[in-house]
């Protein structure tokens, strides 16, 4: 008995590998054929009661797929239990709140911020900004299919961005040094002895772009306070916003030792508000030991109530 991911993703695969064999494409861009067939009711998956989320799964398994047999994409996507983690926090903290503008400024196919518009009661809207085509226009397909209210911009979102403050921020921030200094030189946070942090560049650019007393859901390099740029991203940090949360994720989740992140949660300061009682620094477990994962949640219960009195 086949799950209705697994029928989906079927659907797609097999009308993807098709196109890749009939007109000598990618199988990522065969993806991109298979899902503009899905949207057009051209060819559509025979399958009945989908959920957002079915879809969202079986398509992000279809462009695994494509990434893993394309040298030209260097992207990596976000892991599902991760997204999972962060829409967590971001359902609780934003509970009052019934419609939200969301901002993904490193947006690549779109995963993690499909992941938590899926888990969330309210309509949002969400604005996405990526610079390579193929992953926007994935991104876009996707969003599509998810009947997602969305706006897509292909730029580089380090430039200026004409979009209105978000009053949510959430990111797989890209990690690396940053190559254009012309653009690097109009931020705080540019480097004056080599070439900057991209990841620490768009968080000042989020910064700019979040309304104040805003949050922002970050998924950051562990050493992020280690670096030799970290005094400065120390400082404005403190001038600009408060350090909620830092939550590091186990090392099993990601395929290659040295790309281990954390979940970095801000908040922009506001004049109506004053800085948290208590920053939450905590370790995820073993993601599949039920107990250790109730015991973190109360954790994370007790820091709420603790901040908000």
């Amino acid at each position: 008995m086949h799950t209705n991911v697994e029928k989906v993703f079927t659907f797609i695969d097999q009308e993807s590998s098709f196109i890749e064999e009939q007109e000598s494409v990618t199988y990522i861009e065969g993806v991109i054929y298979a899902l503009e067939l899905w949207i057009t009711d051209k060819k559509t998956p025979l399958v009945t009661n989908l959920t957002k989320e079915q879809i969202r799964k079986a398509v992000q398994l279809a462009i695994l797929k494509g990434m893993k047999k394309s040298v030209q994409v260097n992207h990596q996507m976000t892991p599902d239990a991760i997204g999972l983690l962060v829409s967590y926090f971001v359902k609780e903290m934003t509970k009052d709140k019934k419609e939200l503008a969301i901002l993904d400024p490193a947006l690549g196919t779109g995963n993690l911020l499909y992941t938590i518009m899926n888990s969330l009661p309210s309509e949002n809207h969400a604005f996405g900004v990526e610079i390579d085509d193929l992953l926007i226009q994935l991104a876009a397909q996707t969003g599509e299919l998810l009947t997602c209210d969305i706006q897509l911009f292909r730029q580089d979102a380090l430039k200026p961005l004409l979009i209105d403050p978000a009053d949510i921020v959430v990111s797989d921030l890209p990690v690396g040094y940053y190559p254009d200094a012309e653009t690097a030189s109009d931020y705080f946070l540019q480097s004056e002895d080599e070439m900057s942090y991209a990841h620490h560049l768009f968080i000042e650019q989020s910064m700019k772009h979040v309304k104040p007393g805003g949050y922002l859901y970050f998924l950051v390099p562990d050493t992020i306070f280690e670096s030799k740029q970290a005094p400065n991203l120390h400082k404005f940090l403190k001038q600009n916003g408060w350090i909620l949360a830092v939550i590091q994720f186990p090392s099993t989740i990601f395929k290659t030792k040295g790309q281990e992140k954390s979940l970095l949660i801000l908040q922009k300061k506001s004049e109506d508000l004053r800085a948290p009682r208590e920053i939450l620094l905590a370790k995820v477990p073993n993601m599949s030991n039920k107990e250790a994962m109730e015991l973190f949640f109360k954790k994370i219960d007790i820091w709420q109530e603790e901040n908000s009195k």
